[in-house]
């Protein structure tokens, strides 16, 4: 997760939803692991599938060019070179902005070329992530939900789906879409993957919309449920903020020590 916020950030447009999708740090700071998710994504598909989807030569071709498709993703700004570039590399993105649009190119063209093929549907997700950066939610919205709908519910990635939705929603500012789809992520993650972020992003959108107190309960929530977590920790900063302005979660009932006692 992104670094620790400061007082002057979290009181402010939340430092996600106003960098867009981008702005978790899961994403990029961790691109090497989102690529293996990926990957792995197209290879684990359960049981006997597994090995239907491996015969098949269409899925093959498709697995391959959405690998090609992925190496955009390593690409860097050239704001973020820490080195010179090798040669025989490519050149880095001098924007993100530009990076956004060719990763979208190149999923899109996955999906032209493999349209019933596992690799299309996550592709979906990543031009759905990319749309979102680059600030289109009504596009992002419609990859999301052809992503979404063509996505299992047991697999992880279906959580980057529904918090991509979540996102679009609040950029259109339609907050209780956003708070009913952050919702449904977090009903229905069934892994440990992004554990507790539905309920985290459930206080944010209370707070936008004024309800203070219930936010106060849902960082809580956040906080027991999910201890020594990064989603934990950004959950203690909201509500060391919300303390500040009067709101506190109300604290748990005490025991009754002695049950037989009147």
């Amino acid at each position: 997760m992104a670094e620790k916020l400061t007082r002057k950030e979290l009181r402010a447009p939340d430092a996600f939803q106003k960098a867009g999708f981008q702005a978790r740090e899961w994403l990029q700071s961790n691109q090497r692991l989102v690529l293996l998710l990926v990957v792995g994504a197209l290879l684990v598909f359960g049981g006997a599938m597994l090995a239907n989807y491996l015969s098949s030569r269409g899925e093959v071709d498709a697995s391959k060019a959405l690998t090609t498709a992925l190496k955009v993703v390593e690409r860097p700004v050239h704001a973020e070179a820490q080195a010179p570039v090798d040669p025989e590399a490519e050149a880095p993105f001098s924007t993100q902005k530009e990076k956004d649009e060719e990763l979208i190119k190149q999923f899109a063209e996955v999906r032209q070329k493999f349209p019933r093929s596992r690799a299309a549907i996550t592709a979906a997700l990543l031009i759905g992530e990319a749309q979102l950066r680059l600030g289109r939610p009504d596009d992002a919205m419609k990859s999301l939900e052809d992503f979404l709908k063509a996505m299992p519910s047991d697999e992880a990635l279906r959580v980057e789906g529904l918090e991509g939705q979540g996102y679009a929603y609040e950029t259109k500012r339609q907050l209780d879409q956003a708070l009913s789809t952050f919702d449904a992520l977090s009903r229905d993650n069934k892994t440990d993957f992004l554990t507790g972020i539905g309920l985290y992003h459930r206080g944010r959108i209370l707070i936008e919309q004024g309800k203070k107190q219930e936010a106060a309960e849902a960082f809580a929530q956040v906080s027991s449920a999910y201890p020594n977590t990064p989603v934990a920790r950004l959950a203690s900063d909201r509500l060391a903020v919300l303390a500040e302005e009067g709101f506190k979660p109300a604290p748990p009932p005490t025991p009754n020590l002695n049950p037989d006692a009147g």
